[in-house]
């Protein structure tokens, strides 16, 4: 179940197949990639010297380089860290720093930014895909095919980097055998795929859409990456207009641009296949606008960074069906538990639930992480009785749908990226005239939610938003600063001092919510 032997394997079947294309470039082949991935494994661990198991970090716009140096790295027995390159630099150093990644690669818009933290890490290069050195590496010598590939499947494949609301970022440990089992839950619950679809990386590979491409490398699919590296409505219906049978990952604020898109333009999509959307709340009117104008084409999926993609699942056909009906609990709902998924309803004290009480969402099944890297007690905490405790609240009906309450964590999801208050919270508090800060999401009707931020100030300080905003882009993601400041006088809290982020609703100017209030 080795990712690096699964690919070889495709290599044989499809060797003639196209398999990756960046805008409307001619297509190169299976054989072909194949070429490049064992070069280029062969320059990571021969001419870089990195070893099996090594972490490679890559910090990047959505490129074909991105594939391919994906593969090579399991080419190699190397663990791919994937990056979202709108991160921080100090955030990018703190992730590169806990994974102690050997190896960082990166595209000519960052690697000025990115090369000064080898100074400050021990053993790590920074590499620019877009050199020359590593453009020949390409044709360069290969690294011969791994040897006894079936014992490596529970070694670290994808060593993704999620945020709590406390402290510092995790790395989620998933295996060889997790994604596989993920590619195999998406043929049974999303959609089955041949050497006949593409899919289209308008999503950032760093997240969802790069975890997609195994189940279409698996099946001789081709990859197709935008020009511009990211989603923009334009290019992505000229796409869809120009290759057939097109599946494409999408956050919710992704597919209502699209939607808006092809109505203003009163244009048919007809490659379009499936919009497999995820990452954040999917409302049923939105849904029903999507259906309406993308057709009978729209799917949705739950899952976690720590069993990724692969908690439940709607199809196309289901929602296309819902829709028709009127069906509006089933769209309301986040689907059925995936095949190989186990799913229960657990109140504060561990104890199962039945139909209909909401609690907190626990998971079993192979997908689920290994656990969090060199985080022995959050592992503990989190796999406890041997389930993925979510953090999510949520409700199973009668028919076995499951629903999504709450998020238990306090995460604002802006368009379709998590954002986690206490990252914003310790950059604000880092001004010394700022005595207390509580950050929350409120309705965006672009984004699904905003940040706001409430502030508390010193006496007599004459603190201002636009210091607050300079404050915050030194520290964070530009996406992860707020866009509405409140300066209140105090915060209310509970008798213990907590401050009561519920009553903070009620703080929110009208003048905020109202534009919120108005559709997109």
């Amino acid at each position: 179940m080795h990712l690096g032997r699964l690919f070889q394997r495709s290599v044989q079947i499809y060797a003639d197949r196209p398999a990756l294309a960046s805008g409307t470039s001619t297509p190169i082949t299976y054989a072909q990639l194949d070429r490049s991935v064992r070069a280029l494994a062969y320059l990571l661990r021969r001419d870089l010297g990195l070893n099996p198991g090594d972490r490679v970090t890559l910090v990047m716009r959505n490129c074909s380089d991105y594939a391919q140096a994906m593969l090579a790295a399991w080419h190699a027995q190397l663990c791919v860290v994937p990056v979202n390159n709108k991160l921080h630099a100090k955030e990018i150093e703190f992730i590169l720093q806990d994974s102690r990644s050997r190896l960082c690669l990166t595209d000519s818009g960052l690697y000025d930014n990115l090369l000064p933290l080898t100074r400050s890490i021990e053993d790590l290069k920074v590499m620019d895909v877009g050199a020359t050195s590593f453009q020949e590496a390409k044709t360069g010598p290969c690294l011969e095919n791994m040897s006894n590939p079936g014992k490596h499947g529970e070694l670290p494949a994808w060593l993704f980097y999620t945020s709590g609301t406390t402290g510092r970022p995790k790395g989620v440990v998933l295996s060889h055998s997790n994604l596989v089992n993920m590619a195999l839950n998406f043929y049974a619950d999303v959609q089955a795929v041949s050497e006949s679809d593409v899919l289209l990386h308008a999503a950032p590979m760093s997240h969802g859409s790069g975890l997609y491409s195994v189940p279409f490398f698996l099946k001789g699919a081709l990859q197709l990456v935008p020009s511009s590296g990211g989603f923009d409505a334009s290019e992505t219906s000229r796409l869809l207009q120009q290759h057939h049978n097109v599946s494409l990952f999408a956050a919710p604020t992704m597919v209502n641009r699209l939607v808006k898109y092809v109505r203003e333009h009163a244009i048919a999509l007809p490659g379009l296949r499936t919009v497999i959307v995820a990452g954040a709340p999917f409302y049923v009117e939105d849904i029903k606008r999507a259906v309406q104008a993308l057709g009978p084409r729209i799917a949705q999926i739950y899952g976690q960074g720590e069993s990724p993609m692969s908690i439940t699942a709607q199809t196309a056909s289901q929602i296309a069906r819902a829709v028709e009906l009127g069906d509006d609990d089933f769209l309301s709902s986040v689907g059925y538990p995936q095949t190989s998924i186990e799913i229960s309803i657990a109140d504060g004290s561990g104890h199962p639930l039945g139909i209909g009480q909401a609690g907190e969402i626990l998971v079993a099944g192979p997908t689920v992480m290994q656990g969090y890297w060199n985080k022995p007690q959050a592992t503990e905490d989190t796999l406890a009785d041997g389930k993925l405790h979510t953090g999510d609240v949520g409700m199973l009906d009668e028919r076995g749908l499951l629903y999504l309450m709450d998020r238990s964590k306090d995460v604002i999801i802006s368009g379709g990226t998590n954002i986690y208050p206490r990252e914003v919270e310790e950059a604000l508090m880092q001004d010394p005239r700022v005595t207390e800060v509580a950050v929350i999401g409120i309705p965006d009707p672009e984004w699904g939610e905003s940040v706001l931020a409430f502030v508390v100030c010193q006496d007599d300080s004459q603190v201002t938003a636009e210091a607050l905003e300079a404050r915050c882009l030194s520290q964070i993601a530009r996406f992860k600063r707020p866009k509405h400041y409140v300066f209140i006088d105090q915060m209310p809290k509970n008798a213990t001092g907590k401050v009561l982020k519920r009553q903070l609703y009620g703080l929110v100017p009208q003048t905020i919510l109202e534009p919120a209030k108005k559709p997109a």
